[in-house]
C-alpha cells in the first residue's frame, strides 16, 4: 500500500469533437510517472485539484496548463474512486461543452503528444481512470462502483 496514505482529489476532462476523443501520451520514464504510476498509457487532460478551487476552475486551469485548450464551458459528468497500490484518487470527470484553441504540447514532461481517437478505436494502453470516465460516459452512469 502507498506510504503516503492521503486520499486525493483530481479532474479529468472528456473533450469531444464529433465522434473523436481528445487523449495525450504520457511520458513513458518511470521516474517522470504521476502518483499513480501511468507512464507510457494515453490520457485526458487534467490533474490535481487545488485548495479552494471549484471543480470548474481546477479543469479549466489543468487543461490550459496540460495542453494550451481554453475551456470555455464545462459540467460535472461523474465521479469514480481511483485507486491502486500506489496512491488513491477520487476523479470528477467533466465534460467539454465549449472550447476553443488546438491541443499542443505544453507540458513535455508530462505528455509527449495530443491526439484525437476514434471513439470506436481507442489507442492502449488507456490510463485506468480516463478508461472508468468514458466508460460512464458511454453507459451515462454518474458513479460506477469498483469490481
Amino acid at each position: 500500500m502507498a506510504e503516503n496514505k492521503i486520499v486525493r482529489v483530481g479532474c479529468g476532462v472528456i473533450f469531444l469533437k464529433g465522434n473523436k476523443v481528445l487523449l495525450g501520451k504520457r511520458q513513458g520514464d518511470p521516474e517522470k510517472a504521476d502518483a499513480l504510476h501511468s507512464e507510457g498509457t494515453w490520457t485526458m487532460p487534467g490533474g490535481k485539484i487545488e485548495y479552494g478551487e471549484s471543480f470548474e476552475d481546477a479543469a479549466k486551469r489543468e487543461v490550459l496548463e496540460e495542453c494550451g485548450l481554453i475551456l470555455n464551458k464545462v459540467s460535472v459528468l461523474c465521479i469514480n474512486n481511483d485507486k491502486n497500490e500506489y496512491a488513491h484518487f477520487v476523479t470528477i470527470g467533466m465534460l467539454a461543452e465549449e472550447f476553443s484553441g488546438e491541443a499542443k504540447v505544453t507540458e513535455p514532461h508530462k505528455i509527449t503528444e495530443w491526439k484525437w481517437f476514434d471513439l470506436k478505436e481507442l489507442p492502449k494502453p488507456l490510463y485506468f481512470p480516463s478508461e472508468k470516465l468514458l466508460d460512464n460516459y458511454f453507459k451515462k452512469k454518474f458513479y460506477i462502483p469498483s469490481k
